[in-house]
């Protein structure tokens, strides 16, 4: 089974399916998102979802009206097609440990997701997730899934790792190879045995090798589509790896583990 590990609701959502097919992906875990690029047609209209996407990952977009609508476009796109998208729900950073608990409890165990994320605390502020770690640990081996990408800080991916081995049950998830800090984080993952790196998005493809032979059983091919893409993220994996047991890992093997699959 290939899975991509990373990717955003599509709008329209049938153009995500057909980017599924032409790679070959057999599914794909999904994010609510708020920006929508793949919308835009020009210079102007792509600046206003880019900068709707730095006010989501920079964790500027409080309250509940910033995230009902990627919410409810996460929801129909799990229902439209349940055999292709393994939903996974994001989560409010801003609010006290008891109510990330119920809506944890509510929202994402109650609602049949299949895990937390894309989390995307501000920068120099990672331990915000903490509240999350201690509600998916409550209820099992829930993986949480953090943005790796800038903003994230290099000191960022320091304390993933911390709180990462304060909840040695949970699965924590470093998205996007920690974009520029991807030595960092491929070191921090390698020496935090709860912890995984997804691959999407990274610009250097001995970036993606090495991270490959450093975590062989805890890397995940992704795209973080519509920004990547599946057919090209694929092929990287591929490219730098033979057929066989490994590269099945990469390419779905090992998440399939993770969620039971």
């Amino acid at each position: 089974m290939i899975i991509d590990a990373h990717s955003h609701v599509h709008d329209p959502l049938h153009t995500h399916v057909d980017l599924l097919d032409e790679a070959g992906v057999d599914r794909a875990v999904l994010f609510a998102t708020r920006p929508h690029p793949e919308r835009a047609g020009d210079v102007a209209s792509l600046r206003r979802e880019m900068n709707a996407l730095a006010g989501a990952i920079g964790g500027r977009a409080n309250g509940r009206d910033g995230y009902q609508t990627a919410w409810q476009e996460l929801d129909a796109a799990v229902a439209a097609h349940p055999d292709r998208f393994i939903g996974f729900r994001s989560l409010r950073l801003d609010l006290p440990a008891e109510q990330i608990a119920a809506d944890v409890e509510r929202d994402v165990v109650g609602r049949g997701f299949r895990g937390i994320g894309e989390l995307t605390p501000p920068p120099g502020q990672a331990s915000r997730i903490e509240p999350v770690l201690r509600a998916a640990a409550d209820h099992g081996q829930l993986p949480v899934v953090v943005h790796g990408a800038a903003p994230t800080t290099e000191g960022d991916l320091t304390t993933l790792a911390g709180l990462a081995r304060r909840y040695p049950t949970v699965p924590l998830v470093i998205s996007q190879l920690g974009g520029a800090h991807w030595l960092t984080a491929i070191e921090v993952v390698r020496d935090t045995p709860n912890m995984f790196l997804e691959l999407s998005t990274a610009n250097i493809i001995f970036a993606v090798r090495l991270a490959i032979n450093e975590v062989p059983d805890r890397t995940l091919f992704g795209s973080d589509a519509p920004y990547g893409d599946p057919v090209l993220s694929r092929m990287t994996v591929e490219r730098v790896t033979r057929p066989g047991t490994l590269r099945d890992r990469v390419l779905g093997d090992t998440l399939a583990e993770l969620l039971g699959l």
